[in-house]
């Protein structure tokens, strides 16, 4: 049995039992008191604003609460207003392009630099590091297609690319600074057969051999569970999309244990973790937040990692 399926069967037992005492997903703001975190409109988004708030719950003796559903650009609107004052995670690729309008960078340390010294001049919050993962387009093979061509690099498809057929996201074929002409402009190529598809199709026809390559996500919870493969963007057409939680100057200074929670989740979820944790909620269809509130018991809110915050007597226990 595939080393991943064993902990998966483990881990959902575990989930399974927890599910009927957890509480759906939260929405709404924190009125008055409190902390208003925003999430998003995918898994991964709600999960990492459910993060932040298991961890609130533990640390800070206040209210807190998770607004879903929330676009990119809701979710910076939401700050603006008043309406959130954390966000569970901000992508630097997309906030340098969309609420900053800057120009795409392809330096994953440049990128970082820009985000948090322009977010806290321009509207006076706080960019933290990094979880610890990425989530951008990646071209996608099955283990037995790496293996066989001998792939590691997007660079190498281009041996193949009358070869192959490519199933992509339908929006990146337009898409503009990373999409299919950026590709073909970097990568000096174009593929014969190339269709677009919705992400569901894509990893069906992948795992069905439909398609030889796909264009997914990097934490996209199939990948680990089907075996597939990432191509290394070998030629850097895709920004970096580095996953940090970001705050209002305001909330940091009223609640100066947040910073400390921001730091201890410093690099504590790396790219395999994060599609382990995805797919625990999508495929088994679990809450997002009883899935994290479960990791985080499962690693004891990082009470061991600096630095030191003394957790709140009587805080929530997940799921309560």
């Amino acid at each position: 049995m595939h080393k991943f399926t064993k902990k998966l069967i483990i881990t959902v037992g575990t989930l399974t039992l927890l599910t009927g005492c957890a509480l759906p997903g939260l929405g709404g703001s924190v009125t008055g008191e409190g902390i208003s975190i925003t999430g998003g409109t995918s898994t991964e988004m709600d999960m990492m604003g459910y993060l932040i708030e298991g961890m609130v719950e533990h640390y800070i003796d206040t209210d807190a609460n998770v607004i879903t559903n929330l676009s990119s650009g809701m979710n910076h609107q939401a700050f603006l207003t008043g309406d959130a004052n954390v966000s569970g995670v901000r992508y630097t690729g997309t906030s340098l392009t969309g609420e900053l309008n800057r120009e795409a960078v392809t330096d994953p340390e440049e990128a970082e630099r820009i985000v948090v010294e322009a977010f806290e001049e321009e509207y006076n919050h706080l960019w933290y590091p990094s979880y610890g993962f990425s989530n951008s387009y990646a071209f996608i093979v099955r283990e037995e297609t790496a293996e066989e061509y001998g792939l590691e690099k997007v660079s190498q498809l281009e041996e193949y690319k009358d070869e192959f057929s490519i199933g992509v996201d339908t929006n990146w074929m337009t898409r503009e600074g990373d999409g299919y002409d950026e590709f073909v402009e970097i990568y000096g190529f174009e593929f014969n057969d190339i269709f677009p598809m919705s992400l569901g199709l894509l990893y069906t026809a992948l795992s069905s051999e439909e398609i030889d390559v796909g264009l997914g996500y990097s934490t996209d919870g199939q990948i680990p569970a089907e075996n597939l493969v990432l191509l290394e963007d070998d030629l850097n057409l895709f920004p970096p999309y580095d996953a940090s939680p970001l705050a209002t100057a305001e909330i940091v200074e009223k609640y100066p244990e947040l910073e400390g929670i921001f730091l201890k989740l410093e690099d504590q979820i790396d790219e395999e973790q994060m599609q382990e944790l995805n797919y625990l909620s999508e495929n088994y269809l679990l809450e997002p937040r009883t899935v994290i509130f479960d990791w985080l018991e499962q690693n004891n809110f990082f009470e061991d990692v600096e630095p030191y915050l003394e957790p709140i007597e009587g805080g929530l226990l997940p799921n309560d």
